[in-house]
């Protein structure tokens, strides 16, 4: 049929039609007819012709033009599309390179072929700008909570009728003893949304400590109203969960504006999550404060911290070893999610024993390498003395207010135990140079002669060997491997060097062999920390 025999309103009217149904912009609908027609029209008159097809918006009157381009004489290729010069000046004025000539063509006949193809563009076209419209929708809405209607189950994955598309609730995001059923209503969090062939793929959790926090922002308005802020999530889910709460107010309780009255705030989160157990714990900024806390209901004796390698050791009573760790280490585990750190719990009876262990090793070390009474060593142990440096280079003041030490006693016991260390490190300094060890190394300040037969042990011999090393390699550090963090041992992590001096150390060696410029690195660094500061001061 030719265009020109249809009724030129029925174009728009279908448009609008087909736009309705797929709530999409009915410009998008003639966009795609005007091309479906305009292909058509190349398979009539050639598929080397530039083709055009407009659709007036207001009377539906579709228009054919042949649209021609002006080009260079040497560039000329296609004859149906473009034209030199010379050739245009039948057409216009003064053609210059880059105009355009249009002529109006006779519409084509659409036979059942091209009727079928001009279809295909228009679906194929208005579904594009249907999954585009789904994406810009909820691409917003990651991170929120969003309500569906099941409508089926694959493979132990929910497919979610999230009302202007389909989500996914994953089996593994599903809470481990919930089952549901084709029409059952169900409130899932957005964990993320992505463009993709097929179009744009929801995937919904209720296992993410995040929906939680959403959970509970929707019943405990100050959540809301920013004057309590959810600080961390830790979840087992359907099982139990800790949430730790800051109030800006102080005349408010965070934890018991989270319960509400008679607990009804809280149980709404229950309730949704499947008899979930919540623990509401005050935030606090002191770690130690906060661990205790997050150890509820365990009683804590005791709390040593790690801050280097990001430990904690805690102290409990003997009785209250099995509720501090939980049921399978429950409770040790969500409160290690809470904080961020590694936990090792122990008893106060294993505590004692460490102590003692350790108090009876560095006795023998003062005892071997003073040539003293196991009472004299059991006395610098008492008084926090812990290494022989300390013994050699601390002011004499501070031995002598040990009780049986008098001026003698003091001088002789540093005597001995400079001597000691001297003895030491030559011993030291000896072995390192019969590994190989260069004067370039042996001078260089910072390193002890331990220090230096520990790198020469591990090849690293000269100053060139030591600037080449990474911080990490002397100071140690820690990785993340598979979920697990392991430790990574540093030559010189036994001599207590952190991970700053062990920078330090580096960039100082790396100047003096002149591999860097100390100025410059100043001033990248000076940048680095402006940029660091704007691009928090444009996140806040």
């Amino acid at each position: 049929m030719a265009i020109t025999s249809a009724n030129q309103l029925e174009l728009l009217q279908t448009a609008e039609a087909v736009a309705r149904e797929k709530m999409i912009d009915p410009g998008l609908v003639i966009e795609a007819m005007e091309e479906s027609l305009a292909r058509a029209a190349k398979s009539r008159y050639g598929s080397e012709m530039d083709i055009r097809v407009s659709i007036d918006r207001k009377t539906g009157r579709a228009t054919f033009t042949r649209v021609r381009t002006v080009v260079e004489d040497d560039l000329l290729e296609n004859y149906q599309a473009e034209l030199t010069v010379a050739q245009a000046k039948q057409y216009l004025a003064d053609p210059k390179v880059g105009d355009t000539i249009v002529d109006e063509v006779p519409p084509v006949e659409m036979g059942r072929i091209a009727a079928q193809s001009a279809k295909q563009v228009i679906l194929q076209k208005v579904r594009e700008a249907e999954r585009d419209r789904q994406y810009e929708e909820f691409k917003d809405r990651v991170g929120t909570i969003i309500n569906g209607q099941v409508k089926r189950e694959e493979y132990g994955n929910i497919i979610v009728d999230v009302g202007a598309g389909e989500a996914v609730l994953r089996r593994n995001e599903k809470i481990g003893r919930e089952s549901y059923r084709p029409n059952d209503r169900i409130r899932c969090y957005v964990k993320d949304v992505r463009r993709e062939q097929r179009g744009p793929q929801i995937f919904l959790s209720r296992t993410a400590p995040e929906f939680m926090a959403e959970l509970f922002k929707m019943e405990v308005p100050e959540i809301y109203d920013g004057i309590i802020e959810i600080k961390a999530v830790a979840r087992d889910p359907g099982s139990r969960a800790k949430i730790a709460v800051i109030s800006y107010d102080n005349s408010i309780d965070p934890v018991g504006a989270c319960v509400g009255m008679r607990g009804s705030r809280v149980q709404a989160v229950v309730n949704e999550l499947q008899g979930e157990k919540i623990d509401i714990i005050p935030w606090n900024e002191d770690q130690a404060t906060f661990l205790v806390n997050a150890l509820q209901p365990a009683e804590v004796s005791k709390v040593v911290i790690d801050e280097e390698a990001e430990r904690i050791e805690v102290v409990v009573p003997d009785e209250q070893l099995s509720l501090a760790i939980g049921r399978r280490g429950q409770n040790v585990r969500l409160a290690s999610q809470l904080t961020g750190l590694d936990i090792d719990i122990m008893t106060e009876e294993e505590e004692s024993r460490r102590r003692q262990a350790e108090f009876a090793e560095r006795t023998q070390m003062f005892m071997d390498t003073l040539d003293v009474e196991e009472v004299i060593a059991q006395l610098l142990v008492t008084e926090g003395f812990t290494s022989l440096e300390e013994v050699a280079y601390v002011d004499a003041d501070e031995l002598l207010v040990i009780e049986g030490f008098d001026e003698d006693t003091v001088e002789e016991l540093q005597a001995r135990a400079r001597e000691f260390i001297e003895e030491q490190n030559r011993k030291a300094l000896e072995n390192a140079r019969a590994l190989g060890l260069e004067d370039s190394l042996a001078n260089f300040e910072g390193l002890t002669p331990q220090m230096l037969e520990a790198l020469a042990k591990d090849g690293v011999k000269t100053l060139e060997d030591f600037a080449t090393c990474a911080d990490w390699e002397l100071a140690g550090g820690w990785t993340t491997v598979d979920g697990q963090r392991v430790k990574d041992d540093g030559l010189l992590e036994p001599f207590e060097v952190s991970l700053e001096e062990a920078q330090m150390l580096v960039m100082t060696a790396r100047v003096m062999l002149g591999w860097v410029d100390p100025e410059a690195e100043a001033e990248a660094e000076a940048a680095r920390a402006q940029a660091a500061a704007e691009d928090e001061e444009a996140g806040a």
